[in-house]
């Protein structure tokens, strides 16, 4: 038999483990992965970037960097969990200098879940008092008077805090050091919410499976109705032209590209371990360009077409208030729970498209979590394979939805919004572009790009024409422009997150608030020379033999690859010869 032509492996002892479980269709992993990218930041940041940074111009660079670090990103990912049959951490046998890119990806995924579920806590809390007319945050609602005053016949402004704020508890803080006391009816939101991910992933794969036919198939209906509804009011195409009005001159500025690059990782949920998780559940032969190609171009057009659908309400709105739109328009949280519901206060039954809205948020929020959940759970059981029993995989779960749900009592505090926003900003951006470059070196100079796509090729088997095509043009983008781009958008996001102080509104965070907020940011980028550097330790002779040995795959890796194509099998065009003793 032929020799296994890549590096060889390195021994490692093995130990037998429970077998993992594959996805009943293809069409539950595309819904699954697709429900996981298209997350609350195609709603409420891309329509901000693009009005910020010139309109509709922005699509150029979007488009750019989509094609340049997207794609191929995205495929890595995809690619990795599948060929490996594993997670984050596991999968980075086959190359164990860089296992702190797994480790990594573990503790950004953590830090955005707790956060993230805190926003649909949020939404709960919004869709619970919608049930009402006057909605609680609309100007004619008892208590409001004070806060709104009226210049004419059906306008309304603001003459103080918006009552939105009020409604989340922001005025009742000074500022980071002044949490104040836990809002009990969030708490209660933030517990119900995270009920509704552990029931959702209380069979494994099989329950989000199922639930993500209607969560990931409802975001779109409500968006469609939203944009048809918007498209009739007085004022939408103010807004529309808004949106889209083009200022070319933005082009030079790196600012533009910058926010394209980190808009594409928040489109499509690259870096934080969900996507290469629900791939390591995939038959062998699974076709993961097919894959990339359908739920890559399917995110960002997402993102393009919400835009319509939040602009067309928000022009309504500034036609009202005979204010220009950009007066009306936010970003993040401060559009999802403060324009737009304001906006939707305006509307006639102002309290059903209340419902519609945040039940579209919730679906769009619980998707993103099922996700990120499934990336740490996976990580965790790849680890120790024992807790793969049901009844401790169960505890596991348990154990970790009530761990982010006290740790998250202190985003739902009355100054819990100053939280939210400090790791909101420090704990995702910087490290999940870190994350990525070095998945990207890795593959590309210690696993070897050519071994890489033959792997992808193995995987594929009849692999046509177009496949091999998108290869050829990924191959070049892991070697040289993904990794290029990358750094660019590292360093300036480096320069811009830790240039500038940190604000919410008019409140500047403090110097200890910064630093702890870059603490937080550095954690998950020091486990990569941390792990690298166990690594070496762990070899012996020169340091480069022991780089050397570092990069070859581990032992286990290839066996494990080799049971995969055998239980499925399927036969693959090489026999794989493991050197050292078991």
């Amino acid at each position: 038999s032929q020799p296994w032509p890549g590096p060889q492996p390195q021994p490692e002892l093995l130990a037998p483990s429970p077998p993992r479980g594959t996805w009943a269709s293809n069409s539950r992993f595309l819904l699954c992965s697709l429900g996981s990218c298209v997350g609350l930041g195609n709603l409420w940041r891309f329509p901000y970037l693009c009005y910020r940074n010139g309109g509709g111009v922005f699509l150029i660079p979007y488009f750019i960097m989509l094609l340049i670090t997207g794609l191929p990103l995205f495929l890595v990912e995809l690619s990795l969990g599948q060929y490996g049959a594993a997670g984050p951490i596991a999968v980075w046998k086959r190359c164990p200098l860089l296992k702190g890119v797994g480790v990594a990806v573990l503790i950004v995924s953590s830090l955005v879940s707790l956060y993230y579920n805190v926003v649909v806590a949020w939404a709960f809390y919004y869709l619970g008092s919608s049930f009402q007319s006057p909605l609680p945050w609309a100007c004619a609602a008892p208590g409001n008077a004070e806060l709104c005053q009226v210049g004419g016949p059906g306008r309304a402004a603001l003459a103080g805090p918006v009552p939105g704020e009020r409604v989340l508890g922001v005025t009742e803080s000074s500022g980071l050091g002044d949490p104040g006391a836990v809002r009990w009816p969030l708490a209660l939101c933030l517990l119900a919410a995270w009920g509704l991910v552990f029931l959702c992933k209380l069979k494994g794969i099989r329950s989000p499976g199922k639930v993500v036919y209607f969560t990931a198939t409802f975001p779109y209906v409500l968006i469609l109705i939203l944009i048809i509804r918007g498209a009739t009011l007085d004022g939408s195409l103010d807004g529309v032209r808004f949106y889209l009005s083009s200022d070319w001159r933005r082009l030079r500025s790196a600012q533009v590209w910058s926010d394209a690059a980190s808009q594409v990782f928040y489109s499509l949920g690259i870096g934080c371990g969900g996507l290469l998780s629900m791939a390591s559940y995939n038959k062998f032969d699974h076709n993961v360009i097919r894959d990339t190609l359908v739920m890559a171009v399917g995110s960002c057009c997402t993102s393009f077409f919400a835009g319509f659908a939040i602009f067309s309400v928000l022009g309504h709105v500034a036609r009202r208030k005979h204010v220009p739109v950009g007066s009306v328009a936010d970003s993040g949280p401060g559009l999802a729970f403060l324009a737009y519901p304001e906006a939707l206060s305006l509307l006639p039954g102002s309290p059903f498209w209340s419902v519609l809205f945040f039940l579209m948020l919730i679906a769009l929020g619980v998707d993103t979590l099922l996700g990120n959940v499934e990336g740490i759970t996976t990580a965790i059981l790849d680890e120790v394979p024992a807790l793969r029993d049901w009844r401790r995989k169960m505890a596991l779960l348990g154990a970790l939805c009530a761990t982010f749900s006290l740790l998250g009592l202190l985003m739902v505090t009355q100054g819990g919004i100053f939280w939210f926003t400090l790791i909101d900003t420090y704990s995702t951006g910087f490290g999940l572009i870190m994350v990525a470059l070095f998945m990207c070196l890795g593959i590309a100079f210690c696993y070897g790009v050519n071994q890489f796509c033959q792997d992808i090729v193995d995987m594929i088997c009849r692999c046509p024409p177009w496949c091999r095509h998108m290869l050829g043009y990924c191959k070049v983008c892991w070697a040289f422009l993904t990794p290029c781009l990358l750094l660019f958008t590292l360093i300036y996001t480096f320069l811009d997150m830790y240039g500038v102080p940190l604000c919410y509104g008019t409140y500047q965070y403090p110097a200890w608030g910064t630093s702890l907020g870059i603490c937080v940011g550095v954690l998950s980028c020091l486990q990569i020379p941390l792990w690298a550097t166990v690594a070496l330790c762990r070899e012996s002779g020169t340091l480069s033999d022991r780089f050397q040995k570092a990069t070859q795959p581990l032992r286990s890796w290839r066996t494990a690859s080799a049971q995969d194509t055998a239980r499925e099998g399927i036969e693959v065009p090489f026999t794989i010869t493991l050197t050292g003793s078991d």
